[in-house]
């Protein structure tokens, strides 16, 4: 049977980049509200309780970006295969897929059993603070089934452009999260207080029931793709292979998030543990502003992929225009809701008057940055694209460790936990200039000849 021309490469591009990405940004939005509203309910137990959430944010990442990266490799080969046609290779990258994320999982919940307790020792000598930090980080990777195949079936619906399927099934598992979270935490309608496990538990309860759909969909609805468990269990060397060649950058670029949270967890808590919460405060808060534009940035790579292997440049320019400007305008937006109401949003985290006096103008200083990132994100979704992911990791490692860590550290010797807040801007600020340098070599190297054939 033909199979029809994909809408990547002949739907008008703004529709299409809306059509691809709102559903994303919708989704990702409430995710952002399900992280935000797992915090403020472990935020009532109490300020420790949140900072050992906090603590166990680092590992807890890292595990996403082993997810997230191995998908970015799967959809890059994945659309890229469909714009060629070469539908066989598009098969053998979504099941070798399927594989990948259950190895995914085996590594973390071994990782969850012997490292979880030592991971969250290191970070702080409060024995009580240590104990919920390690119980709520043993449960997420021993039970990360959930979210490794979550992460890949959204990724597979992603490549082929059914990104309202991704959509269904992402915001279904943060709804459950958000349902399941008070229940579990505080022992409502006869089930026991749990506390931080209990956060845990919804949470991974929530990616299960996401991955379990994703997984319908991509069989009843992702006509483009075939799974065949022999496939599964016969996977192809060469493949995985070129996955990892474009996700093994991107996993690094992620996993560097969590050296960087670490590193800065250290940092404030020679503050005091109020600044290591406000940190944490920070990241849930910026989920609701990054998140749409991580969205948009996940619509656009299939299309940016389908349109490189198809050889077709005037798409390819006009899909970055407008993911720019589209980008730009959310980020201002962030920056403007973070400097007239910080003390709202913190009042959400049952803030102390301490962690008001750290947070306000953390909240107003960090956000200055947002503008910048967004075309340092949008930029960056040509190099996973076009594989060429390497410089993602140049540019996240020369971000966050080459210059937001060492400025971080510079400025705490201040003693003044509010100049901290100020590496974040130095760090985008490199980041910017390094991403308009290395997208000017892409495209003189790969888009502009485009145009002379």
């Amino acid at each position: 049977m033909e199979r029809k021309e994909n809408k990547m490469g002949v739907m008008p591009v703004k529709r299409l980049i809306i059509s691809m990405s709102l559903p994303m940004m919708i989704s990702m939005l409430v995710q952002a509200l399900y992280n935000v509203v797992d915090s403020i309910f472990v935020a009532q137990l109490s300020e420790d309780a949140l900072t050992a959430v906090t603590l166990a944010f680092p590992l807890q990442n890292l595990m996403i970006a082993v997810s997230s990266g191995t998908g970015v490799g799967v959809n890059a080969i994945l659309s890229k295969s469909l714009g060629e046609r070469r539908f066989d290779r598009s098969d053998k990258a979504a099941n070798t897929a399927v594989l990948l994320a259950f190895c995914n999982f085996v590594l973390f919940f071994l990782i969850g059993i012997f490292f979880a307790g030592a991971f969250i020792r290191t970070q702080t000598g409060n024995a009580e603070i240590a104990e919920m930090g390690t119980t709520y980080l043993r449960i997420v990777t021993c039970v990360s089934a959930g979210i490794m195949y979550q992460m890949m079936f959204e990724r597979l619906l992603q490549s082929t452009g059914r990104t309202v399927y991704s959509m269904i099934s992402q915001m279904t598992g943060a709804v459950t999260n958000i349902i399941l979270d008070p229940i579990m935490i505080f022992g409502l309608f006869g089930m026991p207080a749990m506390g931080v496990a209990g956060a845990a538990i919804a949470t991974c309860i929530g990616q299960a029931v996401a991955a379990m759909l994703g997984f319908y969909f991509n069989i009843r609805k992702n006509t483009e793709i075939h799974f065949s468990m022999r496939s599964v269990l016969q996977p192809s060397g060469e493949m995985i292979r070129r996955i990892y060649a474009v996700g093994i950058p991107s996993i690094l670029m992620m996993s560097i998030g969590s050296v960087m949270t670490y590193l800065m967890n250290l940092i404030l808590i020679a503050f005091s543990t109020t600044a290591t919460a406000v940190f944490g405060v920070y990241f849930k808060l910026q989920s609701f502003v990054f998140m749409p534009v991580f969205g948009l940035n996940n619509g656009l790579i299939p299309v940016l992929a389908y349109n490189y292997g198809a050889r077709n440049k005037s798409r390819i320019d006009e899909a970055l225009r407008f993911s720019l400007s589209l980008a730009f305008v959310i980020m201002i937006m962030g920056t403007i809701l973070f400097n007239l109401i910080p003390e709202t949003l913190l009042g959400l985290f049952n803030a102390s008057e301490e962690m008001m006096r750290i947070g306000v103008p953390a909240l107003r200083i960090i956000s200055i940055h947002f503008p910048l990132a967004a075309i340092g994100i949008v930029l960056g979704s040509i190099y996973q694209a076009f594989s060429k992911s390497v410089y993602s990791l140049i540019i996240s490692v020369c971000r966050q460790l080459a210059a937001l860590i060492p400025s971080a550290w510079l400025l705490s010797l201040t003693g003044t936990v509010t100049n901290v807040w100020f590496s974040f801007l130095i760090a985008e600020v490199v980041s910017l200039v390094l991403s308009l340098i290395f997208f000017r070599k892409i495209y003189r190297e790969i888009v502009a000849p485009m145009g002379q054939q």
